[in-house]
């Protein structure tokens, strides 16, 4: 099988979820019908059910010897799904993790779409807020004799507003220049501990490796063998835990004590490795118990999507009212001491 991780990527234009979603669909119809990959690339041309462009690369990595994880590439698909396609490659269940990858991306697109959403109107807001303030800066606050903390945020606030962009974007910047300087295993254990991220990371890593390692189980290939495959893969993050792994093996540390090192997973994933184990059904405990897993993940991240709108909502609003409650006061006060 080809290193696919030596691969280098081309800066070609990157196919959209959706369309991904399409291709694993049409890929797994037609290889249920009977399809071979080459059949498959002449179909999607045929059909124009994708650019040109896109058909043309698949076109050529078939030419060039290469198979589906390496199209898949070319396509712009993310680690983690190259990484499934290519263990699929080896456990023969494709069909069954191109439903699966299915699945995985429309679970994607949902959450995707609440979280544009929930982008979406607290920028709308922020941006009418930023034009009411350019509006009370030049008409309204030439009006007023005194100056007070109002009329200095409302003066100042577009600066306020982009300079506080800005510094978010370096910050971003900076963290992401950090991530690459650290190794996946560390990055993946620090992100863990986070308060409100951690319990989302800990979910999808247990959900996705539980789910690859029960099909590789099931299929007979023994963990020395896992451990190898893991180290040939696309995710540096497979790579590592699958060196790394290798390391505590040999060691003499059980395979369910190894799992337990990485604080990453949850605490359950080593119990139900050493229950299977024990029952010799460790490949289909592994395969329940990802689903169940994978399920519990999209549901909390779409309570959380749906907490976090009303939130911004609630924060925008009271700046607004607190901006004007403190540009009005004065103004009130001016018009007592007239009365």
């Amino acid at each position: 099988m080809t290193d696919i991780s030596l691969l280098r990527k081309q800066k070609s234009k990157r196919l959209p979820l959706k369309k991904q979603r399409k291709v694993i669909q049409l890929f797994n119809n037609l290889l249920e019908s009977g399809f071979n990959l080459t059949e498959m690339v002449t179909f999607l041309r045929r059909s124009q059910l994708l650019a040109d462009d896109y058909t043309d690369r698949m076109q050529q990595t078939l030419l060039n010897g290469q198979g589906l994880p390496e199209m898949m590439v070319e396509l712009g698909f993310s680690d983690a799904v190259v990484t499934q396609i290519s263990l699929a490659d080896i456990h023969g269940n494709t069909q069954k993790s191109l439903l699966k990858i299915e699945a995985y991306l429309t679970s994607l697109m949902t959450v995707r779409k609440k979280l544009i959403e929930v982008a979406t109107y607290p920028i709308i807001l922020l941006t009418f807020l930023v034009l009411i303030m350019l509006g009370l800066k030049n008409y309204l606050l030439p009006q007023l004799e005194e100056g007070n903390l109002a009329t200095s945020l409302i003066a100042n606030f577009p600066m306020i507003f982009l300079g506080t962009l800005a510094l978010l974007a370096m910050a971003a910047l900076g963290l992401y220049i950090y991530s690459l300087r650290q190794s996946r295993i560390a990055l993946a254990s620090r992100l863990s501990r986070m308060p409100l991220l951690g319990p989302y990371v800990k979910l999808y890593l247990t959900a996705y490796y539980a789910r690859e390692w029960g099909n590789l189980i099931g299929q007979g290939v023994d963990l020395a063998q896992i451990v190898q495959l893991m180290q040939g893969q696309k995710s540096l993050l497979f790579q590592e835990i699958g060196s790394d792994m290798e390391v505590g093996l040999m060691s003499g540390q059980d395979f369910h004590q190894k799992v337990l090192d990485y604080p990453f997973f949850l605490r359950e994933l080593s119990l139900m490795i050493e229950y299977g184990q024990v029952k010799s059904k460790l490949g289909k405990e592994l395969e329940i118990y990802a689903e169940e897993a994978w399920e519990t993940f999209f549901s909390k991240l779409t309570r959380a999507t749906q907490l976090v709108q009303p939130l911004v909502f609630i924060g925008v609003a009271l700046v607004i009212v607190m901006i004007y409650a403190a540009m009005l006061l004065p103004i009130y006060d001016n018009m007592g001491g007239y009365l």
